[in-house]
């Protein structure tokens, strides 16, 4: 809000929006114009594309409260997993053309209806209109704290101008090998460095999730693993990470859900649902390596 007042908002709205000319926005910098039309790596142009918004109740306990998480689901991925469980808004094109305008109605209409946040989900190739959405809602009364809901791929020179106006980090930390993600994530090779990268900037800006006496998350980095089959995703090397580089007690949500969607069925090795002894490997590992403030499922 102060930012908005301030007018720092807009004016970083629209310093992001000009990387979008030659787009490195995200990790791939792909260099696509898409200020005239051309479509970047991950199908989008300089239109915002959205799928839904609605109230999830799906999401994190401290996120979705009672009232539900105010998700808006953008179209389009810069990641392009071949596993991804909503591979038909990443990657099949599905949503409709809005405007910054309209997505800042969605926000204050998420709000009236009881949402406890607003929740971008896929937001690393919008994010100049977020911000510009951002801007327009503040000015009509929006307070809820944004959840910036990403695959943990980004650019630290674009974290740097989310600074004071992201409230709570929802990456994924997906891989530990390069190898892997530039399989499973379309040749993402740089996905590990710039992923432990951002994540230590999230840190920085938001420090440890801790949710308030009501139960809900209000401000911190709220980490996401995957855990895979055949530990392609390197679940060990990922928490080892975690616990060395940051404190003890950051949130950690390990995740069990992994069911094979879209191509999977084209690798073998994770052409399968993950075995619940796989899971508690990681789990016990997390517990002995010192991580303190985790979301276990399934317990």
């Amino acid at each position: 809000l102060s930012l908005h007042r301030s007018g720092e908002l807009k004016r970083r709205g629209d310093e992001l929006w000009q990387k979008m000319g030659e787009c490195c926005l995200c990790p791939r910098e792909c260099g696509a114009k898409r200020l005239t039309g051309e479509r970047g790596f991950c199908q989008a142009n300089a239109k915002l594309e959205i799928a839904a918004h609605n109230h999830h109740h799906g999401e994190e306990k401290p996120l979705r409260g009672s009232g539900g998480s105010g998700t808006i689901f953008l179209s389009n991925c810069n990641l392009r997993c071949v596993f991804c469980i909503n591979w038909e808004i990443s990657q099949g094109g599905q949503g409709n053309r809005h405007s910054p305008d309209s997505m800042a109605r969605m926000m204050l209409h998420l709000q009236k209806t009881g949402c406890h946040n607003i929740n971008i989900v896929t937001p690393t190739h919008y994010s100049p209109h977020i911000l510009k959405a951002l801007d327009i809602a503040c000015s009509k009364g929006l307070r809820l704290p944004l959840v910036y809901n990403t695959c943990g791929w980004e650019r630290v020179e674009v974290m740097k101008k989310l600074d004071g106006i992201v409230d709570i980090y929802l990456p994924d930390f997906k891989y530990a090998d390069r190898e892997m993600a530039g399989k499973y994530s379309s040749k993402a090779y740089s996905y590990p460095e710039a992923t432990k990268k951002a994540i230590l900037e999230m840190h920085r800006q938001v420090g440890i999730a801790r949710p308030a006496a009501d139960g809900l998350m209000y401000k911190g980095l709220m980490i996401r693993h995957l855990v895979m089959p055949n530990d392609v995703s390197g679940s060990r090397k990922v928490i080892y990470w975690i616990a060395d580089n940051l404190p003890k007690d950051t949130y950690l949500n390990i995740m069990s859900q992994y069911r094979p969607m879209y191509k999977a069925n084209e690798f073998p090795e994770i052409n399968r649902r993950l075995y619940t002894s796989e899971y508690d490997h990681v789990v016990n590992y997390a517990k002995e390596i010192g991580l303190t403030n985790l979301e276990i499922q399934g317990y």
